[in-house]
């Protein structure tokens, strides 16, 4: 996602990236020690589980990775307090934190915005929600931004659309965004799927109808349509006056 955030932060945002120990292959200490991420905490490997075995790991995995999301603002916090600090002091607005993720990261936005109060907007980009905000829901500005669903009838598909949609209706209604990218895939919002895949993989993909839009275009879109909802909800600017669509984008769905 590091197109998405470097699209943000050139549009004044201030962009924290997390990446703690566990959440990734190995995290390097300045120390020497090296923390290496076990097979249990790899949300891949989770999410190939079914039924409640897989909500159950899904479950775990969010309180840890929330948890390190929160300490995190913690840790900004006492940067933007302390003199110490050098160039963070006093120039973070933490009352305006905005929080976003793709997939498993995007169920972790959910989540942490459903239960922590410092999350002024979140966005969740085509991942299935997990966790206590199925039940609970989320009270501030959100956002579903998803990848083309359109030919999938299978009843995990039905169920995950299901729990997005209970969210949905249940967000404040000048506060909430429901969109679809046509022709998206959910690989291809990451920098790795969209950018670095072959020209003849991804022509092959395009063939067999499993990608319908080119990776940069796909991120482009992306970028837009984030840096709309945060604007509107984070920056001041009129939330009645949100409007994601664009002629310039017409690959963009309103899907409620």
């Amino acid at each position: 996602m590091e197109l998405l955030a470097e699209d943000l932060a050139s549009h004044g945002y201030i962009v924290v990236g997390l990446d703690a120990p566990y959440r990734t292959s190995s995290v390097v200490f300045p120390d020497g020690r090296v923390m290496r991420r076990i097979p249990e905490k790899n949300p891949e490997l989770c999410l190939e589980k079914t039924g409640q075995e897989r909500d159950r790991c899904a479950n775990r995995l969010l309180i840890a990775w929330t948890s390190d999301m929160a300490f995190v603002l913690d840790k900004l916090e006492q940067l933007n307090a302390s003199p110490a600090s050098g160039k963070f002091a006093g120039r973070l607005d933490l009352t305006r934190v905005g929080v976003f993720g793709h997939s498993f990261g995007g169920a972790q936005a959910a989540q942490f915005c459903s239960q922590d109060s410092r999350c002024k907007a979140g966005i969740d980009v085509d991942g299935a929600p997990h966790g206590s905000v199925i039940q609970t829901g989320i009270n501030r500005p959100f956002l579903f931004l998803l990848s083309d669903h359109s030919h999938e009838s299978d009843s995990e598909g039905g169920q995950i659309m299901a729990n997005i949609r209970s969210i949905y209706d249940r967000l404040p209604a000048d506060g909430r965004a429901f969109l679809e990218i046509r022709g998206a895939n959910h690989f291809l919002f990451s920098d790795d799927g969209a950018l670095l895949k072959s020209h003849i993989v991804m022509r092959t993909l395009r063939m067999l109808g499993i990608v319908g839009i080119d990776g940069r275009r796909q991120l482009a879109v992306t970028a837009h349509c984030l840096r709309s909802f945060f604007d509107a909800y984070l920056k001041g600017t009129s939330a009645s006056r949100l409007n994601i669509s664009s002629p310039l984008y017409p690959e963009i769905e309103v899907l409620k």
